[in-house]
């Protein structure tokens, strides 16, 4: 539908042509004096003059102050601000990331709006803040502009988090596109007293902007498109429902319920994308802060994705796996045994549950279970090495010898299996054995405390009291770990 070219407001359908409106038409004539003095001329609904006309920048120089603010602070804290900081220090001043903003901290679809990753990155954004902005607080009034702002910047960190969720996303780009959106649409729905003609050449202006920023965005590895397209949508649909619905800025209740709107639609797509990505991207981010040594941190989080989906098996076995890094052993154990449940032929699973008990001093169990894994799946190396366990844990090394050599038998480079072996060969007194096993298991692992400290005890054992010194004396400058329980 066609605009009056000289007061904005709609021409009714079917115009043909016709490039003013009939209120126009009659106010001219009667300016010529083509009327009659009595006639009286149809009153019509005010165009659209803009609420916050002659308001200045306030809020857009408060906006843009921040960002500055916050790059200048990055550059004193010793981020470079020519070859960018790194995603680690990014993330450390609130970028987004979906690992972190779906696992609890969505503070970050705001502050990642603040945060730019270069001296060119806030160049530019600011430079299209400065201008989009002051038109968008002229048009709309601060508070609506205010809103549009981050309804628009959070759209985008949304989108962003929804098109690439392992991603890192910095920058104002996403408000600031939502700012060309509002105005696209708002210049295209309202009714303005603006000639069309000025008002085409802004629109104009913003196509171009819009539309090479994209392209440019399509071909650039770190441009996050995706945060443009969100913003630039959610922007256009608040510029509509303000053109259409509440273009009075007066009608404060009407301006009101037009942002709710926008935002509960913004709010139903982080449900959508917390639905679809955020279980998924939880159990990453657990997973790293278990790999991080953090159990505890990531309990929470795996607690959080077991409760979403309750058949997920990788969730709750890396749950199990927390609990038992926590020590949290009834936790562990009942987590491993719900994924043997689940997944009966999940081996990993089984032997981590005979160690869970065999960490809860209950070595039968644990032998009942590595027994009944190595009938099911005779070859299942980590069966006989738990089977080993449970029966040494039993005072019984006599018969785990044997279930260790089976397990070098299978994997001859099995893990700490020469050390268990030769703990027990100690305990049957057969030094040399012991020795012999300790060898091995120092050739394939390399120098470890508690190799040197069992070869210390075998040597003295055997009266080999300067080669015991020297194990000693090598164990003490070693750190603790590797094959020690």
């Amino acid at each position: 539908m066609a605009n009056c070219a000289q007061c904005g407001r709609k021409l009714p359908p079917f115009s043909f042509g016709r490039k003013i409106c009939q209120w126009c038409t009659e106010y001219e004539a009667a300016k010529r004096g083509e009327v009659s003095e009595d006639s009286v001329q149809k009153v019509m609904p005010t165009p659209w003059a803009g609420a916050g006309a002659g308001s200045g920048r306030t809020v857009t120089q408060i906006l843009a102050g921040i960002n500055v603010a916050v790059f200048i602070a990055m550059a004193m804290a010793g981020l470079s601000v020519t070859e960018g900081p790194s995603t680690q220090q990014l993330l450390s001043w609130g970028a987004n990331a979906g690992p972190l903003t779906l696992s609890g901290q969505w503070w970050r679809l705001v502050t990642y709006m603040f945060v730019h990753g270069g001296i060119f990155h806030i160049g530019f954004n600011m430079w299209c803040l400065w201008d989009l902005g002051a038109l968008c607080e002229s048009l709309y009034g601060p508070w609506t502009y205010l809103a549009l702002y981050f309804i628009s910047g959070i759209a985008g960190g949304l989108a962003s988090v929804g098109w690439h969720p392992y991603g890192t996303s910095v920058g104002a780009s996403g408000a600031i596109f939502g700012l060309a959106g509002a105005l696209i649409a708002s210049f295209k729905l309202g009714e303005f007293s603006l000639p069309r003609t000025a008002i085409s050449g802004v629109l104009r202006s913003l196509f171009v902007f819009v539309a090479f920023n994209l392209i440019w965005g399509f071909f650039s590895t770190l441009t996050d498109n995706a945060a443009h397209l969100g913003g630039l949508l959610s922007g256009a649909m608040v510029g509509a429902l303000i053109a259409l619905l509440a273009p009075d800025h007066r009608a404060i209740g009407k301006r009101a319920m037009a942002l709710l709107l926008a935002a509960a639609v913004v709010g139903g797509g982080w449900l959508w994308v917390d639905r679809t990505r955020g279980s998924e991207v939880r159990v990453a981010r657990a997973s790293q802060l278990l790999s991080e040594n953090k159990a505890s941190d990531a309990i929470g989080v795996f607690e959080r994705v077991v409760r979403e989906r309750p058949m997920d098996v990788r969730a709750r076995y890396e749950l199990a796996l927390a609990y038992f890094e926590a020590k949290l052993y009834p936790q562990a154990q009942r987590e491993f045994k719900r994924v043997v449940e689940l997944q009966p032929q999940n081996g990993s699973a089984v032997f981590a549950l005979g160690l869970t008990y065999l960490r809860q001093n209950r070595a039968a169990d644990a032998q009942a279970l590595f027994s009944a894994q190595i009938a099911k799946s005779p070859d299942d190396g980590n069966a006989h090495f738990g089977l080993g366990l449970a029966l040494a844990a039993q005072g019984n090394c006599a018969a785990a010898v044997p279930a260790y050599e089976t397990v070098a038998r299978l994997d001859p480079t099995y893990s700490g299996v020469y050390y268990e072996m030769a703990k027990c060969d100690i305990a049957l007194q057969k030094y040399d054995d012991a020795i012999q096993a300790l060898e091995k298991e120092q050739q394939q692992n390399g120098d470890d405390r508690s190799i040197e400290t069992a070869l210390a005890e075998a040597y003295k054992a055997k009266g080999m009291s300067d080669k015991a010194l020297e194990a000693q004396h090598k164990a003490a400058q070693l750190p603790s770990g590797g094959t020690s329980e």
